[in-house]
């Protein structure tokens, strides 16, 4: 992996020493204790999914990044949103695409939380906004770790540049960006926009997870990581991946069993609708 990114992270190079093996019982609490802990559109366990009080929440959790999915309206703004429709997460209908900014600021988009998990419900959540890009930026500032995925870039064109516009416009810190997506076109154009930023290429398997050295090789050629689902990892998978020189952050993982079988295999960082959970994990708990 290229210096600057281990010295960005320097649980990833840790995460990587350790799982090459060795260090007895210290080394296996550094590699707890150094995973990355990615907040999963937010504390979206406890609150409405990229919301502020998500994000917020899953500051207060100790989650390493605020993680936000991308879609764009159609006067070509980057809002956070996973779906390209808003029917899940807000009272609207319909697609991302199809609305305008001021549109989209009309929707509700907390009481749903509220309506389908009672146990964390709060009152201030009803009526909550989809939050812009720059409202995001603007409010957590330059120097926060931001982990970007482009959402159905193919649908949307021109959001890579876009992105890397609003990055340069806010001054964010490029060392503490992280910028993914299911779709290698669209992180090549990024890497095509900007050779410095750090990549990371989502993957979906639907049985056990494989992947050739060719592949590793290809995605070395513009990421640093990979994002794959956890269900159908192999500790073999894991190991192969890490000893690539690649890291490896595994979504979406909301227990502990699992959150310690991964680092055990070695995995760098992951995913979760609860960050709290990992955090207690990484002390030990």
């Amino acid at each position: 992996m290229k210096g600057k990114w281990l010295s960005m992270i320097g649980a990833l190079a840790i995460g990587i020493s350790l799982a090459s093996g060795g260090g007895g019982e210290a080394a296996a609490s550094e590699k707890y204790k150094n995973i990355v802990n990615v907040a999963h559109r937010g504390a979206s366990g406890y609150a409405p999914e990229h919301t502020m009080a998500s994000y917020a929440l899953g500051e207060k959790m100790h989650g390493d990044y605020i993680e936000i999915d991308l879609q764009m309206t159609k006067d070509g703004k980057l809002i956070a949103m996973h779906d390209e429709s808003v029917d899940r997460t807000t009272n609207g209908k319909g697609l991302v695409r199809d609305y305008t900014l001021d549109q989209i600021k009309k929707l509700d988009a907390g009481s749903w939380f509220n309506e389908k998990y009672p146990q964390y419900a709060v009152q201030g959540y009803e009526g909550l906004k989809v939050p812009t890009l720059e409202e995001i930026f603007t409010k957590f500032g330059k120097n926060n770790a931001y982990y970007i995925e482009t959402k159905s870039p193919e649908v949307y064109p021109g959001m890579e540049k876009e992105l890397l516009r609003l990055v340069n416009k806010y001054h964010i810190n490029k060392d503490k960006l992280l910028i993914q997506s299911f779709s290698t076109p669209s992180l090549k154009i990024v890497h095509d926009l900007d050779p410095s930023l750090h990549l990371v290429q989502l993957l979906s398997y639907s049985s056990n997870a494989v992947i050739t050295d060719e592949q590793i090789s290809d995605i070395k050629q513009y990421a640093e990581a990979i994002g794959p689902n956890y269900t159908y990892l192999s500790r073999d998978y894991v190991q192969k991946v890490i000893s690539s020189g690649l890291g490896i952050h595994p979504y979406t993982v909301n227990d502990k069993e699992t959150m310690k079988k991964l680092i055990d295999w070695g995995v760098t960082g992951m995913f979760t609708n609860f960050p709290n959970l990992l955090e207690e994990v990484k002390k030990g708990k």
